[in-house]
């Protein structure tokens, strides 16, 4: 009898929501195969496929059933309150205690219309209970937040725990015994390392506040608060971390940095670990570098063919200087790999000096770049020269003494890969001869410069297209009538509408017509002009391309491109 009644409740409220005008028939029958599929309320299966946002659906259920809708940022929440409701509790039914006025005490619900909570609630506290209206999500952050660790994270843990181990360095290390691996801190902190993973992130920020504590995640490029640990773990959840990295952990002066390999499942990811000390604690920043997604097949990065052309005939060249340019975070250094991996043969000697070296590649000579002990880039370099190489790549060019033996080593017969900081292809020519390398070094050994950047991709479930005026679409350079598409947000991609990256790339190959350009010491926009004669495609044109084929978003080119002058 129950049972049925709280199907009829589901039916109520989908019926109200369709009488509402909120949802349709269609999305409703996708929100219901999904919850046969995954599980849990029909709410959350409506706002997972994204018929419906979280707080357009709790606002609709505060005026359903009468009650108050809380925002849980701005209220305040009782500690005393929590102590008398159990984190199972909380967990089992998605509720919150907020405050208590006398026998009465205020929860906050996802499912008001669950009177088994209502009931159990009553029965543990022996007060009554007064009801509202919060958002699933929020709940379900706030749970983790106020509640420690071995209530609320045993259920996140379960499944996870099983398949999360530390590959030590050495045998000795007993930070995995029986003993360790049972304690909150490390459930928390496997956790906290399995979800970033299985969520591809990119890294992990875990920084301390005086009276809080957050947990961060870059997905895509972009941070998400993902957690609040209690503040009371915060200590222990640093140790955790420079145990697992073979840091020292009474040092907490100054910056450290670390490495942890981990098994998850049958994935192998390797972190690397940065510590900082900040007022309130030290700042754990972790790169998670997971071969599992390095692609590295120049094909398969989007490119247009002209660009993957070019970049195949100057990396077929028996000698000269390839460089890739672009910020931090731009997806340099896998480009250079693709381009090595694409030369790895056993009949040539590849040699990298790399800071740090990120993914390690059989057949390849990888040098990690230690500056405190004398082994800087030029100190590598120098030292390859000597080493009999075909091909080398130099992480980056700091400085003119490395610029220097590079542009040399590209004249006499080897061929070199590298990076630059700068803007786009056109201006690393003059911020080479910046440096103090001669416009004649610069355009003899050069073969092509390449300048890129990240964007984040349409997600596939809940693309659909917009409609914009001709205007809209001639400003940012598009033609009228061209299709352009967006995400709306789904469960699939956690709301954001994006899922993945894209690269767009400026490919300046070093024609005849560019290297005079460069012996006469043209400025940047002549050579740019140049390039585009010749065929280059700027970041901003190649950004409107993938606009066009609906693989990214207008605001994501405008965001990371400039209009070329």
């Amino acid at each position: 009898m129950n049972h049925g009644s709280g199907t009829a409740n589901r039916d109520k409220i989908a019926a109200k929501l369709l009488e509402a005008g909120l949802i349709d028939a269609s999305s409703l029958a996708k929100a219901q195969e999904a919850q046969k599929k995954d599980g849990g309320s029909l709410g959350s299966a409506l706002v997972r496929t994204g018929a419906i946002d979280e707080a357009t659906y709790t606002d609709f259920l505060g005026k359903v059933y009468n009650l108050p809708v809380l925002d849980l940022d701005k209220v305040d929440i009782s500690m005393d309150c929590i102590d008398l409701v159990p984190g199972e509790v909380a967990t089992k039914f998605q509720v919150l205690p907020i405050s208590r006025r006398g026998r009465v005490m205020l929860i906050a619900m996802a499912n008001p219309s669950n009177i088994f909570a209502i009931d159990d609630i009553k029965f543990i506290t022996g007060l009554d209970v007064q009801p509202a209206v919060a958002g699933e999500m929020a709940i379900k952050k706030a749970i983790d937040k106020f509640y420690a660790t071995t209530d609320s994270l045993a259920s996140i843990m379960e499944g996870i725990e099983d398949d999360i181990e530390v590959v030590e360095e050495s045998d000795d290390d007993d930070i995995t015994g029986a003993e360790g691996q049972n304690a909150p801190v490390v459930k928390l902190v496997n956790t906290l390392l399995a979800e970033a993973v299985r969520m591809g992130a990119s890294d992990i920020h875990i920084e301390p506040y005086e009276k809080n504590m957050r947990v961060r995640y870059r997905i895509d490029g972009i941070l998400h608060e993902v957690m609040e640990p209690p503040i009371k773990l915060r200590n222990a959840i640093i140790s955790r971390l420079k145990i697992m990295s073979e840091l020292d952990i009474a040092e907490r002066r100054v910056p450290q940095d670390g490495r942890i390999k981990l098994k998850i499942g049958d994935k192998k990811v390797d972190l690397r670990v940065s510590t900082l000390p900040c007022i309130f604690g030290e700042k754990v920043v972790m790169r998670i570098l997971d071969k599992g997604n390095l692609n590295l097949d120049l094909a398969d990065f989007g490119m247009e063919e002209k660009a993957i052309r070019d970049i195949y005939k100057s990396i077929a060249a028996p000698f000269g200087m390839v460089l890739v340019t672009g910020p931090t975070g731009s997806g340099k250094t896998t480009t250079l790999y693709s381009c090595l991996s694409k030369l790895n043969n056993p009949d040539l000697n590849i040699m990298t000096a790399e800071d740090p070296v990120e993914y390690n590649i059989d057949g390849i000579n990888q040098v990690q770049v230690r500056d405190e002990v004398g082994l800087t880039f030029a100190a590598a370099l120098k030292a390859f020269l000597r080493q009999d190489p075909n091909i080398v790549m130099v992480g980056e060019i700091r400085d003119l003494e490395t610029g220097g033996i590079a542009t040399k080593a590209a004249l006499t017969g080897h061929l070199v890969l590298s990076t630059l900081h700068t803007n786009d292809a056109p201006s690393t020519v003059n911020r080479m001869i910046d440096m103090g390398i001669e416009p004649f070094l610069v355009a003899s050994s050069t073969l092509l410069i390449m300048a890129q950047r990240l964007v984040r991709r349409i997600c596939k479930n809940c693309k659909e297209e917009l409609t914009l005026s001709d205007e809209a679409l001639r400003d940012v350079g598009l033609e009228p009538g061209t299709p352009v598409f967006h995400g709306k947000g789904c469960e699939k991609c956690g709301g954001t509408g994006y899922a993945g990256r894209q690269g767009l790339y400026e490919v300046m190959p070093i024609t005849p017509a560019i290297r005079e350009l460069i012996l006469d010491r043209a400025s940047t926009t002549e050579i740019r002009h140049m390039a585009r004669r010749d065929g280059m495609l700027t970041l901003r044109e190649d950004g409107l391309i993938k606009v066009a084929k609906g693989v990214t978003t207008i605001e994501e080119v405008l965001r990371e491109t400039a209009v070329a002058d």
